[in-house]
C-alpha cells in the first residue's frame, strides 16, 4: 500500500488550506511596508504616460483616426506601473494611480491634437504644442475635448487605482496585517 491511500483521484488540489510550513511574522510586515515608494510610483506612471502619449500620436498619425478609448489601455499601465514601481499597500497608491491616469488622459489628449493640428498645418507636434498660449486651452476644450472624453478620464481614473495596489500571498497579507495591528496598538 502507498503512504496516499486515502487522496482521492478526482479531488482538486487544496491551495486554501491551512498547513503550518508559512509562520505569521510581523516583521515581514515591515519588510513590505519599508519598500512602498510613492516617488517610484509616481515616476514610473509619468515614464507610461510619456511612452504612451507617444505612440498613441504614432497610431492615430498612421491610421487617421484618433481613439479615445485608449486613455483606458494607458489606465492599465498607468496601475500595473504603480504597482510594480510602488509596491504600494495603503490608499495612496490607488490615489496617485487615479490621478495620474486623469493627468494622462488630458496630456494624451492634448498632444494628439496637437499631432493632428500639425498635420494640417504641415508642421510639427513640438512646434505647435510651443506655440500653445493662455489663449488656446479655451478652444482645446470647447472643441476638442468632448463629454465621451471625460467620461473616459474617469474610468482611466477607476482602472488604474485598481491595478494600483501590490498582489500579496495570504502568508504576506497575514504578516502585514499584524504588523499593522500592533503598531497601531
Amino acid at each position: 500500500m502507498t503512504s496516499d491511500e486515502g487522496k482521492q483521484v478526482l479531488r482538486l488540489p487544496k491551495r486554501h488550506a491551512r498547513n503550518g510550513k508559512t509562520a505569521i511574522d510581523p516583521k515581514a510586515g515591515a519588510r513590505l511596508a519599508a519598500v512602498q515608494s510613492v516617488r517610484a510610483a509616481v515616476t514610473a506612471s509619468l515614464i507610461v504616460i510619456v511612452v504612451f502619449s507617444v505612440i498613441w500620436v504614432m497610431l492615430s498619425a498612421a491610421l487617421g483616426r484618433v481613439f479615445p478609448w485608449m486613455t483606458l489601455v494607458q489606465a492599465i499601465l498607468i496601475g500595473l506601473a504603480v504597482q510594480r514601481a510602488g509596491r504600494g499597500l495603503d490608499w495612496r497608491f490607488p490615489t496617485v494611480a487615479a490621478v495620474m491616469a486623469v493627468v494622462g488622459a488630458l496630456l494624451g489628449n492634448i498632444v494628439v491634437a496637437a499631432s493632428s493640428t500639425a498635420a494640417e498645418f504641415g508642421t510639427g507636434t513640438l512646434t505647435i504644442l510651443r506655440a500653445v498660449t493662455a489663449l488656446t486651452w479655451p478652444v482645446f476644450f470647447d472643441e476638442v475635448m468632448t463629454g465621451a472624453d471625460f467620461v473616459y478620464a474617469i474610468g482611466a481614473a477607476g482602472i488604474a487605482a485598481y491595478y494600483a495596489n501590490r498582489r500579496l500571498t495570504r502568508s504576506q497579507y497575514a504578516s502585514y496585517r499584524l504588523w499593522r495591528d500592533r503598531r497601531e496598538h
